[in-house]
């Protein structure tokens, strides 16, 4: 029921034990009173990082699940809005969002983090998928990280991948693109942006080579 505000989310334990989540066994528990102390709330990050929720109706010490079935009314409501506030809560503080999962696509998160202090711009509610970096002095983008679609750069494959677009010199993107690991730019300006797969193909040193060129193409 409330598995959309955990989704592409991965726990942070140490987050969570900030928060207040204690240990016992393979689980992390916290409780809290909602709707003026009348219930209580156990929430249960289980070994896997998912969520499941338990709540106490304090006066007789019963479980109330009715907010877990598809029961309606103003009160089953107002119970599921105070356990979302609360879930979205430990969703925004003890996970961290995991949208690029492929090894390269972390490793070059973490390069650009160390080398120039960016982290990504989610910049676009209905394509959760894309993200920017951007100067701090110009603020010109210099990257690009989407997931797509393998058709969407004229692949035969309908998988999802995911791809970098990074700047480049006009007279550069002939001798460049190969349309097999370099591809024009995806929904950029072809004649100054190019594509390249996450897939292994190109060194990671080499990709943040080619992230250093599109860093410096993005000056003032």
């Amino acid at each position: 029921m409330f598995d959309e505000l955990f989704r592409r989310k991965t726990v942070d334990i140490q987050k969570a034990i900030l928060f207040g989540f204690v240990q016992s066994n393979s689980n992390y528990i916290y409780e809290t009173d909602i709707l003026d102390g009348s219930f209580l709330l156990q929430i249960v990050i289980t070994p896997d990082g998912n969520i499941d929720t338990k709540l106490t109706e304090k006066a007789i010490g019963d479980e109330y699940v009715l907010y877990k079935t598809n029961a309606t009314g103003s009160f089953v409501g107002e119970v599921r809005k105070a356990i979302e506030a609360i879930l979205k809560q430990v969703a925004d503080q003890c996970y961290n969002t995991e949208i690029f999962k492929s090894a390269q696509a972390k490793d070059i998160i973490c390069y650009v983090r160390e080398k120039y202090g960016d982290e990504l711009e989610f910049l676009w509610e209905k394509f959760s998928d894309n993200a920017i970096w951007r100067r701090k002095d110009s603020e010109k983008w210099y990257g690009i990280l989407l997931r797509v679609k393998a058709s969407k750069l004229g692949l035969d494959d309908d998988k999802l991948i995911e791809i970098l677009d990074l700047r480049i010199k006009t007279e550069d993107i002939e001798s460049t693109v190969d349309n097999k690991c370099f591809f024009p730019g995806y929904h950029m300006n072809k004649k100054h942006w190019y594509t390249l797969l996450l897939d292994g193909t190109t060194t990671i040193e080499e990709i943040c080579r080619r992230i250093d060129e599109s860093y410096l193409l993005a000056k003032i």
